[in-house]
């Protein structure tokens, strides 16, 4: 295996002192990018969405339960799998104590094309306490390019048209609501939704990375992304 190289402390500390001119250079730019993505113009939902949850229907709206603010995380679970997706499972996984997002006037929910007593049955195996809705039978993924379908809907994926691929995706959207009225402002997908896995973020700090293949330097990997993911009741 490709190990890093073996040095005195003070080589070390001198190595970590330019690395770290690095760090700040990219946490400027990571400031810069997350003030770009706030100015980003918005658009007005006019479709009437409809969800179904633990209560019976409910609209978008009411997925903010009060709140100004709304992330969905579109969670990939096809409506004839009795299982959610291994890397959907694992981004669920970190998501933690939703009163944090709360105290700044934004909820989180999980939205899933499958029917909701499967969301429900899967949501307790997991031993998850996020609020997960059903779209199924509605336009809500296809209108938010996580279920492709050229039937239905021009088949288009992280912002590319990609007629090539079908079935369901992953992903993540923002609403702000302003009085009566809800605008989306946000969606990305793919490596977009990267930062949300905390385990990904913590092997990133280690010599050994993520162990994927397409990670620099080579010779420390062995397995290709996400091929080592599994539910967490299934290690």
């Amino acid at each position: 295996m490709n190990l890093p190289e073996v040095v005195s402390r003070e080589e070390w500390l001198d190595a970590r002192r330019k690395f770290l001119e690095e760090e700040k250079a990219f946490t400027r730019a990571r400031d810069e990018l997350n003030a770009n993505r706030r100015r980003l113009p918005m658009v007005r939902i006019e479709k009437d969405y409809v969800f179904h949850g633990p209560d019976g229907d409910l609209g978008l709206p009411e997925l903010f339960d009060g709140r100004r603010q709304l992330i969905v995380y579109h969670f990939m679970f096809h409506p004839d799998w009795d299982a959610g997706c291994r890397g959907c499972s694992k981004v669920t996984d970190h998501i933690g104590h939703l009163a944090h997002l709360h105290a700044r006037d934004t909820n989180l929910v999980l939205v899933s094309r499958a029917p909701f007593a499967k969301l429900a049955a899967f949501k307790e195996r997991m031993g998850w306490t996020v609020p997960w809705f059903s779209s199924h039978g509605g336009d809500f993924n296809y209108d938010f390019h996580v279920t492709l379908d050229e039937s239905v809907k021009p088949v288009e994926y992280n912002y590319r048209r990609s007629p090539e691929i079908s079935g369901d995706r992953s992903g993540l959207s923002v609403f702000l609501r302003d009085g009566e009225d809800v605008f989306h402002t946000y969606s990305t997908y793919a490596r977009g939704t990267d930062l949300l896995t905390s385990t990904s973020n913590y092997l990133d700090l280690t010599p050994l990375g993520r162990q994927e293949h397409w990670e620099l330097p080579a010779g420390r990997s062995n397995s290709g992304p996400g091929e080592w993911w599994r539910l967490h009741d299934e290690y």
